[in-house]
């Protein structure tokens, strides 16, 4: 509920349609509103020099998740993520559209008269990004490219350096999605609360199907734990993930944050709502 005057909201308001979705966020946040929303940390080239916070709706922290989870079960290295997210960015701000121009659609606007199947198939964001990865990795040296150089070889886009502008975020968010950084992924203001378990998609084979694994819970290493955890906190709304717990540290829906709650043990733990069941 609004606490500030209504003239306050409606410039909140103008300034949200003026200087975009991450400053809105914050200004949202800092006046008290619950929209619900994720934020990666930033990765700074400098010790003293604080890191930015890149924001996500739900949906855009939902598809981040399915690109990298894809990505991580195809053993892509760090960098092929940053180059998918950059792209899924720019072709669609990170949302599974439709329609485009001509035949595209989906997370990388694809068309299926190019030869990336069917329209079912570009929609589908495992589909989707599995196909992204596949021909990025056919292409010679692309490890070597920056993440626009990377992207333009596979998209073959008229604007081949508009994948730089998102950049900072793309690895922002990869680093997380990815278990580089720790706890560098949370959402806050979530609803987790199915009508009924029967609405609420399969966790385990979600995680087959994206990460390639249904072992969640459990002892992980570090980056495997923390690509799983920021995995499902990402995809928290869509599986009622409400607690999520990886070596010592605990995120949940309620808090919207990550705290420490125990000692590094290297073991993760998860509690779903609908299936008022915990894995741990």
């Amino acid at each position: 509920m609004w606490t500030v005057r209504r003239g306050v909201v409606i410039g909140v308001v103008a300034v949200v349609l003026v200087i975009g979705t991450s400053v809105a966020w914050y200004l949202i946040r800092t006046l008290g509103g619950s929209t619900p929303g994720c934020v990666a940390t930033g990765v700074t080239g400098s010790a003293s020099s604080t890191p930015p916070d890149f924001t996500l709706t739900v949906e855009q922290a939902d598809n981040a998740a399915t690109i990298a989870g894809v990505g991580i079960q195809l053993g892509m290295p760090d960098h092929a993520v940053s180059v998918a997210l950059a792209t899924a960015m720019q072709e669609s701000r990170l949302r599974n559209l439709p329609s485009g121009d001509r035949d595209s659609a989906g997370l990388f606007q694809q068309r299926p008269s190019q030869g990336w199947g069917t329209h079912a198939q570009v929609v589908d964001p495992v589909h989707a990004s599995t196909a992204f990865y596949e021909r990025l990795r056919t292409e010679p040296n692309w490890s070597q490219l920056s993440v626009t150089q990377a992207a333009q070889l596979v998209q073959h886009s008229a604007t081949p350096d508009a994948y730089a502008q998102w950049e900072p975020e793309a690895r922002a968010i990869a680093s997380a999605l990815t278990g580089e950084r720790a706890a560098a992924l949370s959402c806050q203001h979530l609803t987790i609360a199915a009508p009924s378990a029967a609405l609420v998609p399969s966790l385990v084979p979600t995680a087959l199907a994206e990460l390639g694994t249904g072992k969640l819970s459990g002892a992980h290493n570090q980056a495997s734990g923390w690509a799983i955890s920021s995995w499902l906190v990402a995809h928290a709304s869509r599986l009622d993930v409400d607690r999520v717990t990886f070596d010592g540290s605990t995120w949940t829906a309620s808090s919207g944050t990550w705290s420490h709650t125990g000692s590094a043990d290297g073991m993760l733990t998860l509690h779903q709502v609908s299936g008022a069941a915990t894995q741990g």
